[in-house]
């Protein structure tokens, strides 16, 4: 067979390339003109990264590669909008819509629509999303047989985090829960039993959930040979964007569609992997010249964003790392003289005083609030922080969506505490009831109902414990209850039964359950004389007696939530009384930087558009952002890195990533801070050193920053009624 090769049109292309090198620095140049073949290009922070996928990209067009010809992987789909536009103007062609673009979901369901019928689906597969999926499972555990009631078993939304983390990370369901879920290990028979008959379901109805798109899309790419002839010859240029993040199951399918041309272009930074916990592959890059070892390694090292101070300190930082592509960022920017602060604070509220003080500081020098960031490992380090902002009448917005206080745990523990001040309060009453095992909203409303005008309602419950399990007979009658349920008989006098209840009508089957036992007794414990007004104690017996298993069983990230909780015990000690607690919680519920609204389940607090807010964010969540001034709290041993991450084998350097993103956020100020004492768990003040992360860096690299207090001035006492008043610090 006789090959003909179509010469490509090289009329205007000199004029092009000299546009090109006008408008990219040398590195960015070399990567976009770039010949085929395997390329891994590490990009640093802040060097430009995506205007060098997109030039790349209008590149490949101009050198005459057809648009269906190139796969452009990334993160959003938006992302893939944005770069596709810029191809656009900056090739003139109408056909970019043609490039196969978008997240690595969004292009295995193009390809699945073709082809579903070859493995067993229709082409008119639903997909499910989250809340459908947790649906599908709790059909299944009821479908396995699994007596929920009977013993503790993980809610669906559990159950679904295991199966993804097994499914992206190609591990056996087993492994996942002994290595993420060990208080699981008893239950891992009954758990895979769910997973198969959640497979086999999905199957018989024709639905696909977000993680089957990606493993029917290898599937298709390994069983159907002839199908995987298509794309592989289709794809003739394959580009990676954020490689670093990038899972097993996907990196293998990148790898399934490269076998033929090999010309896979992966874009990312080694030393900004930090999503290892959600399935994360560090591998995937810091390995892939092993794969390709054709491969040609670029660098982006000119850094556009920040001061070459914060530059020479996140450089020596991350050097520190074994497992890594050495890279030295330079900044394009001048020095302006302020290197990276580190400030030692003598307590946790020394620390949000000097943060609050020093954002009104820069406001009125001119930096937007928009321009500035307060950034920490674990968000509960944010607790006092956010009371100081919002005393201080400072606007902010939490960027993972959720103010601390109003994140589910939180809201459960402080209904119990709500309910002890107030026992009429209703909607912390049903929230705290909804979590007993076979108590639904019906059951929880009728509860209410019965205790709602009751003089003493934890007397009433007690009662209702004490009892042998005989049927209660109503006050009205003298029916039997032996519904599950509360007892619901209309009462023509209902306002006088109330005013004047005396019982509590549950049935008998109900007041027998353990849960109901346990319920009772944690409500008793919490109320005696010796812990009523004392709530760190009372948060603590809420944890010891069943709430922190609760936890386990409900919430895929348990362990965080516990660390928020076991924080919010430490700030609760400081209050003589659980009233006075609440009170200042309500501070920052009633706190919205907008037009007043009530707070309706766990709405997202966010600032309308013409807002001018601050910004606190995990440092998780503030990968891809920049700011002017950022300040980075708590960065104190035992806080950053986190204890609980570094169980496991090359977690230090994964939170020394962690740190390097943070310290690169910053453009042109960047803040260290950390409390030198702190009050642990067992309520004793401990000393704080500076983290390993700052100590393993040259003191030069900082300027240390001495606070005092400043201590108002008067010219003479403040007399009130005759009598003088003394200024107490």
């Amino acid at each position: 067979m006789k090959k003909y090769v179509i010469k490509r049109d090289q009329g205007s292309l000199p004029e092009k390339l000299t546009r090109y090198r006008e408008e990219l620095n040398a590195e960015q140049f070399r990567v976009v003109t770039a010949k085929p073949q395997a390329s891994l290009v590490v990009a640093g922070a802040g060097t430009g990264k995506t205007r060098t996928i997109t030039y790349r990209v209008a590149y490949l067009i101009e050198q005459g590669v057809s648009p269906q010809r190139i796969l452009l992987a990334t993160f959003t789909n938006r992302a893939a909008r944005e770069m596709l536009k810029r191809v656009e103007n900056l090739t003139g062609s109408q056909n970019v819509h043609r490039i196969w673009g978008g997240t690595f979901h969004r292009i295995a369901n193009l390809i699945l629509r073709k082809h579903a019928v070859s493995i067993g689906y229709s082409s008119n597969y639903s997909i499910l999303d989250s809340e459908d999926a947790k649906e599908f499972i709790n059909v299944c555990i009821d479908e396995a047989g699994i007596d929920t009631r009977a013993k503790r078993f993980p809610k669906a939304e559990v159950i679904q985090d295991i199966i993804s983390y097994a499914n992206n990370t190609d591990q056996p369901i087993e492994d996942v829960i002994i290595k993420k879920y060990p208080y699981f290990e008893m239950l891992s028979q009954q758990i895979r039993r769910v997973d198969l008959l959640f497979q086999e379901r999905k199957r018989e109805r024709n639905v696909m959930d977000y993680d089957d798109l990606l493993l029917n899309w290898k599937r298709l790419l390994i069983e159907k040979p002839e199908i995987a002839d298509v794309y592989t010859e289709q794809f003739q240029h394959i580009l990676v964007d954020e490689y670093q993040d990038t899972n097993k199951l996907q990196a293998e399918i990148i790898d399934l569609l490269a076998v033929k041309h090999r010309n896979v272009m992966v874009v990312g930074d080694d030393a900004q992997s930090i999503f290892a916990w959600r399935g994360a592959e560090f591998t995937n890059i810091y390995e892939f010249p092993n794969r390709y070892p054709e491969a040609e390694v670029y660098k982006l090292e000119t850094n556009y964003r920040s001061t070459p101070e914060i530059l020479g300190l996140a450089n020596v930082s991350i050097a520190n790392n074994r497992r890594q592509f050495p890279k030295i960022l330079q900044a394009v920017k001048k020095s302006r003289e302020f290197k990276p602060a580190l400030i030692p604070c003598s307590n946790v509220e020394q620390q949000s005083a000097f943060i609050a003080s020093r954002i009104l500081e820069l406001r009125d020098e001119g930096v937007s609030l928009e321009d500035i960031a307060v950034l920490y490992r674990s968000h509960y380090h944010s607790l006092e922080l956010q009371l100081e902002l919002t005393r201080r009448n400072i606007p902010y917005r939490v960027q993972s969506g959720v103010r601390f206080f109003e994140q589910a745990h939180l809201k459960d523990v402080i209904s119990y505490l709500r309910i002890i001040v107030n026992p009429r309060d209703e909607l912390a009453w049903k929230r705290i009831l909804k979590m007993i095992p076979s108590v639904g909203n019906a059951t929880a409303n009728r509860i209410y109902e019965s205790i709602a005008y009751a003089e003493n309602p934890f007397a009433l419950l007690k009662a209702t414990a004490e009892e042998s399990g005989s049927p209660r007979v109503s006050k009205g009658g003298n029916e039997p209850i032996t519904d599950l349920e509360v007892f619901e008989r209309p009462n023509p006098a209902l306002a006088h039964a109330r005013a004047s209840a005396t019982q509590i009508h549950i049935s008998p089957k109900l007041r027998q359950k353990q849960s109901w036992q346990e319920f009772v007794k944690l409500l008793e414990l919490l109320t005696t004389d010796e812990n009523r007004n004392n709530p760190a104690k009372q948060i603590e017996l809420i944890l010891t007696n069943g709430y922190e298993q609760h936890l386990q069983e409900t919430f895929e990230n348990a362990e965080a939530r516990l660390e928020d909780l076991r924080q919010l015990v430490l700030y609760a000690s400081k209050y003589d009384s659980t009233e006075s607690f609440l009170s200042e919680l309500a501070l920052l519920s009633t706190e919205r930087f907008k037009e007043p609204t009530g707070i309706a389940g766990e709405d997202v607090i966010q600032g309308g558009e013409e807002d001018e807010l601050l910004t606190l964010t995990s440092v998780h969540q503030a990968k891809g952002s920049e700011w002017k001034a950022v300040f980075m709290i708590w960065t104190a041993e035992g806080k950053f890195p986190s204890p609980r991450s570094l169980k496991e084998i090359d977690s230090e350097e994964e939170e020394r990533r962690l740190w390097y993103v943070a310290l690169t956020r910053a453009k042109d100020e960047l803040y260290l801070t950390y409390p030198l004492m702190m009050v642990d768990y067992s309520r004793q003040t401990v000393l704080q050193k500076p983290s390993r992360f700052v100590m393993e860096c040259p003191p030069v690299l900082f300027e240390v920053w001495s606070l005092e207090e400043e201590t108002p001035a008067f010219d003479a006492p403040v007399q009130i009624d005759d009598k003088p008043q003394e200024f107490l610090n």
